[in-house]
């Protein structure tokens, strides 16, 4: 899966020359061997470098509280959301349905790297929902929506089917 994702990435910063990866150990971490040294291991390091290669640092955020917050979804994303239980899923949910409560995306005003790769790490999560659940999350089906409409950024995924009139109060759609 990370794998597509770092693809999709590519497409999405628009980089031209794609890049080959492989995966090592039975997490199947993704690996890109750099030309120019040593192999860079991991979804997070690989995507930061794919953001300062395609001359987007303003995804990694314009301002040292907002690349802590950016790295922290980054972070949360490795250590809670990819390879959680069932059991765990709701009580992510929760937590970022309460953090965006008050928020368009993860890391304050602008669009960032870890709202990217939340979406893609949470995709399968949101698609299997029931609308009931959706509703449940409103401010999670919101964010993901509006991500998922988000230029450039779904590429090797099924759009989630969200009823904008439960989501969206009435005069914002």
């Amino acid at each position: 899966m990370a794998l597509k994702e770092l693809s999709s990435l590519e497409k999405c910063l628009g980089l031209k020359k794609p890049n080959k990866y492989s995966t090592q150990g039975e997490r199947k971490v993704p690996v890109l061997q750099n030309n120019n040294g040593p192999a860079l291991v991991g979804l997070v390091t690989i995507a930061s470098h794919l953001v300062h290669e395609a001359k987007r640092t303003e995804l990694l955020g314009n301002s040292a509280e907002q690349r802590a917050v950016v790295q922290q979804w980054l972070e949360y994303r490795i250590t809670r959301l990819d390879n959680c239980s069932k059991e765990e899923v709701k009580v992510i949910l929760k937590e970022l349905n309460q953090y965006l409560e008050d928020k368009v995306y993860l890391a304050g005003n602008s669009f960032t790297l870890a709202d990217t790769l939340m979406y893609y790490g949470i995709h399968h999560i949101i698609m299997n929902l029931a609308v009931q659940e959706k509703e449940k999350f409103l401010n999670v089906t919101r964010w993901f929506d509006h991500i998922q409409h988000y230029p450039g950024v779904r590429h090797h995924l099924a759009p989630v089917v969200v009823l904008r009139n439960r989501v969206y109060p009435s005069g914002q759609h």
